[in-house]
């Protein structure tokens, strides 16, 4: 009997791996293997830790890989599964392919940055301290990337057939239906990945994409994530927000730093900073986009606009690229990167990564946060155990290469610019569905928020909801 297997993002936001078996044989023997998803874990260190763990699953075992999208929590433990081994083929659209050859590389590349800090500063437990993959590595695996369009069927096996379509989270990003034979039926399999915001701008105000994931869904096994399982988004625009955030640090000589995912949210961030400051509601203040990938990511996101709202195709055509703008500049070396530190006045800085768990973000709070007169600003989600999640939840002092910084800036946090469904937007897509699905299995949310949402789906439609467990089993076709 086939089985899925939570090798990941089950109790937790991040390291999404879904393991779908297609022989449970008691012999031990393995079927058809493929991983849903083969994603980063971040936050807590019990959870970081387990980067370095090798699967259950031998790498060599693995038959395929199929990505939902290109967020390191999806996608960047592929330049790992390569490295021990792993050499078959790495399904996913042309736009996460693109996105994934300048987030894996730069994924590689950030670690390799802190490996060499931290040896510098002699201040990790590892002697040496060793990236969990390096850059080359993770160019590397790029060589096994395969595209596939969406709503492509692509057959592996005569019982399995899997199709990417929509999901509405960032450009390229899938859900994943499966057909799979089972003693003689077709089981349909749905994985969600990320849900994108539903219905519109007004509804979800900033969204760069069309509205919407593919509506209409039919599945037998829902795979499904859970992030804001417990909340709503607010529904107002943020832009007066943000203009008065900017202009009260401006007022106090302070700096705006934001961390950002460098994909789309960055884009997205930089977009309306440039409005508001077309449209005199801001000073014209320095930004720097601190990513060594930020000019490509632009260039990525620019080249995929087939899946923008048409509110965000007016705003580009409006204002063009944010490498043409004046004031706007893009550091793509680690001088490039000092350098900003040596700016006294007020400007802003976007930095990944977005959720504060590494990269140059943390060389810029370091410096800034414990000067009152700055304002750190989160656009993402948060997860439990992050240093972002410590910064925005409060706390007095974070720790951040070794030592403990006091947090005296302000700190501020717009959730509108969340590309996650909350609730309400969940169970309206779910209420689309052309049949109840026999099991549905929430993933990717923290306990709380996958425990409500279960709830909530319970109550609202009468499906059989489960909670994944880390490494747990279920069988398809029971």
């Amino acid at each position: 009997m086939p089985y899925i297997q939570f090798l990941g993002a089950a109790g937790v936001v991040t390291g999404s791996k879904h393991l779908i078996n297609t022989v449970d044989d008691e012999s031990g023997k393995p079927g058809f293997q493929v991983l849903i998803d083969c994603g980063l874990f971040q936050g807590q260190k019990e959870w970081r830790e387990r980067n370095w763990q090798s699967p259950p699953i031998p790498a060599q075992e693995v038959d395929a890989v199929i990505l939902t999208h290109a967020h390191l929590d999806h996608s960047g433990w592929i330049p790992r599964l390569v490295k021990q081994g792993y050499r078959g083929p790495i399904y996913a659209t042309p736009a996460t392919i693109d996105l994934c050859s300048i987030l894996l590389p730069d994924s590689g590349h950030l670690q390799e940055e802190d490996a060499a800090f931290y040896n510098k500063r002699k201040i990790s437990k590892h002697s040496p301290a060793l990236p969990l993959y390096t850059m080359e590595e993770a160019q590397e695996c790029l060589k096994q990337f395969q595209p596939v369009g969406f709503d492509e069927p692509k057959q592996l096996r005569p019982e399995f057939t899997f199709k990417f379509v929509h999901a509405a989270h960032i450009v390229g990003s899938s859900m994943v239906e499966i057909s799979l034979g089972v003693n003689g039926t077709t089981k349909r399999l749905l994985f969600t990945g990320d849900i994108g915001r539903v219905r519109d701008s007004q509804v979800a105000p900033g969204r760069v994409l069309h509205s919407g994931p593919t509506e209409g869904e039919s599945a037998d096994v829902l795979v499904m994530e859970s992030t804001y399982g417990n909340r709503v988004h607010p529904k107002t625009d943020p832009r007066p927000e943000l203009a008065k955030l900017i202009n009260d640090t401006v007022k106090r000589g302070g700096t705006l730093i934001v961390p950002a995912f460098a994909v789309e949210r960055t884009q997205k961030f930089l977009y309306m900073v440039r409005e508001l400051m077309v449209s005199g509601q801001i000073p014209k203040l320095p930004v720097f986009a601190d990513s060594p990938m930020a000019i490509e990511a632009v260039n990525i996101f620019l080249k995929h606009s087939e899946e923008f709202s048409d509110e965000t195709k007016q705003l580009v055509q409006k204002l063009g690229s944010p490498l043409g703008w004046d004031g706007f500049s893009f550091a793509k070396t680690p001088d490039d990167s000092k350098k900003i530190n040596d700016v006294k006045y007020p400007c802003i800085i976007v930095s990944s990564s977005g959720m504060v768990s590494g990269g140059r973000i943390l060389h810029h709070l370091l410096l800034r946060l414990p000067d009152p007169r700055n304002l750190v600003l989160f656009i993402g989600f948060q997860s439990t155990g992050t240093r972002g999640f410590t910064i925005k939840s409060g706390a007095k002092e974070v720790k951040i290469f070794g030592e403990y910084v006091p947090i005296r800036a302000q700190v501020a946090a717009l959730e509108q610019f969340s590309d996650h469904a909350d609730t309400t937007e969940l169970l309206e897509w779910l209420h689309t569905f052309k049949g109840k699905p026999a099991e549905t299995y929430l993933v990717h949310g923290e306990p709380d928020s996958a425990g409500q949402l279960k709830d909530a789906i319970t109550k609202e439609l009468g499906w059989k909801v489960e909670v994944a467990q880390w490494q747990e089993k279920v069988r398809i076709g029971v």
